[in-house]
């Protein structure tokens, strides 16, 4: 079986040419994802035919479990598809479990260099993250688009202010006052990814805002646990900002694999730019 591993800013990927291919995607992506006994990635990206876009993309996480979408993953998939002209570019649409996504591509050289996905509208209603928060008498069915902003959430004796936001997939950001490198994250990110609270788990991120140009930010990825970058993360974290007026519409989200860079208006669509690299490719024997 021929592999690539590719990276966004630190969020690594193995790619499959899947169109034609049958496995135990799950048991797949725990064994390829090993850091230890395997390729060694954040999570295993699928190529899958579409009948409604130009392909589709499946994502296993490191644990085994199917994930919605990915921003970082969406590049690297943009990259694999458009490099290897399965898709001619520099646009492409995937199919994913969060809807139709679109990317265009930068090309260096003859090769895909940097990716801009659409990351479609954020959504903000506790049954669309999904968290199980809110008034219970509310009638069922009633409209409520009010952001949850500074949810007080109880961790290990310590309260963690939480805003939620769904980019396809569950986010639970906190804003700090302190620089993110001195958060206990590989104790606390295990604890709010698994809280009651959030049904189908949920991604968790630290943020300080720098300045209205820049937020510092670290990231647990549910099913994965911390990693260098998380695209729809950093989406998340830059519509939070610019709903309690930190930021303006464009904002770059400094992660510990590199910047990403987030453009929303405040009410449509969220666009996601940033680099991405083939790291090398390889035949798994197993």
């Amino acid at each position: 079986m021929n592999f690539s591993k590719l990276q966004a800013t630190g969020n690594d990927f193995i790619l499959l040419d899947a169109r034609n291919m049958e496995r135990d995607w799950s048991k797949l992506a725990r064994d390829m994802c090993h850091r230890q006994f395997g390729i060694g990635a954040d999570g295993l990206l699928l190529v899958i035919s579409s009948d409604v876009a130009n392909l589709k993309m499946r994502l296993f996480n490191s644990d085994g479990s199917e994930a919605e979408v990915s921003g970082n993953g969406l590049r690297c998939f943009a990259k694999y598809v458009i490099d290897r002209k399965i898709v001619p570019g520099p646009t492409l649409t995937v199919e994913t479990l969060a809807g139709i996504r679109t990317i265009r591509v930068s090309i260096a050289q003859g090769k895909v260099s940097r990716a801009k996905v659409n990351m479609g509208t954020p959504r903000f209603k506790a049954e669309d993250i999904p968290v199980l928060v809110g008034n219970p008498e509310k009638n069922r069915g009633e409209v409520d688009i009010i952001p949850i902003l500074d949810y007080p959430l109880d961790i290990a004796g310590s309260r963690l202010n939480l805003s939620f936001v769904s980019m396809g997939n569950p986010h639970a950001i906190s804003i700090l006052s302190q620089p993110v490198a001195n958060f206990p994250l590989s104790e606390m990110g295990p604890q709010v990814e698994n809280h009651p609270i959030f049904p189908e788990r949920v991604n968790f991120e630290i943020a300080r805002v720098v300045n209205r140009n820049k937020i510092e930010a670290r990231v647990w990825e549910r099913g994965a646990g911390e990693t260098l970058s998380c695209g729809s993360g950093a989406c998340a974290i830059a519509v939070v900002a610019r709903v309690r007026g930190y930021t303006g519409d464009d904002v770059d989200i400094m992660l510990p694999g590199g910047n990403l860079t987030i453009s929303w208006d405040g009410v449509g669509e969220i666009y996601l730019n940033g680099p991405v690299e083939e790291v090398f490719t390889g035949e798994w024997l197993k």
